[in-house]
């Protein structure tokens, strides 16, 4: 049975605001506690969002993120992207907000997870075609062949850490559907055409829209 009851969340905060990011830190620790992980394994959690909006900086913030963090038989997790989670085996991705903001509100299961990924590309691809090059992202993660990836690392995910975090997903629990429920509109997605999957649909903009959306990025435009 989940750890996390659905029906007792609410909307706390946009997408990578200090308030999302908090509720999304403390449901984590929850589950991961609740997994009675061994004491030995360690493993860790960033998520780093570039280019968000200044209202989600306030406070002296410096990153608009989250981390998860398995060490010592201890699980910690909170607002931010520490250097000690960067430096342990895990997940660790760096990704424009504006790229996955809006579709991250949507809730799913594994089916809805490929679509997401599917209409992303296309995205990608869209994006590319109408700049006229591919490496339009400014990360710091590369992949095996050297190209601007959103992994600053291998991903790792232990079967104990993974069962725990995706338990009930298929039927609308898990990390994702919790973070999804927590998470408020952004103003920026409101006018915006969008798939079944809340992706931004960059073929349906009009040129106004795709390049606001490409400075929202924080892609030099063409």
């Amino acid at each position: 049975m989940p750890v996390i009851d659905m029906s007792t969340l609410i909307p706390v905060g946009e997408f990578g605001s200090l308030a999302w990011g908090e509720a999304c830190a403390e449901g984590s620790i929850k589950i991961l506690q609740a997994a009675n992980l061994p004491t030995d394994l360690e493993w860790a959690f960033t998520e780093d969002y570039t280019h968000p909006p200044a209202r989600l900086m306030e406070g002296g913030r410096k990153h608009a993120g989250y981390f998860i963090m398995v060490k010592g038989g201890k699980v910690t997790a909170g607002d931010g992207v520490p250097k000690e989670c960067l430096s342990i085996p895990g997940f660790h991705v760096q990704m424009p907000w504006a790229a996955i903001c809006n579709q991250s509100g949507a809730k799913y299961g594994s089916a809805g997870q490929r679509q997401r990924s599917a209409d992303e590309q296309v995205l990608y691809a869209a994006i590319g075609k109408y700049l006229g090059r591919s490496d339009y992202f400014d990360l710091k993660g590369r992949d095996a062949k050297g190209n601007p990836s959103a992994l600053l690392s291998p991903a790792v995910w232990p079967p104990e850490v993974g069962r725990a975090l995706g338990e009930g997903g298929e039927e609308g629990n898990g990390l994702h559907n919790i973070a999804a429920k927590l998470q408020m509109p952004s103003s920026e997605f409101k006018d915006l055409p969008v798939t079944e999957m809340r992706v931004p649909d960059f073929a349906r903009m009009n040129d106004s829209q795709k390049k606001a959306f490409i400075k929202l990025c924080g892609i030099k435009d063409k």
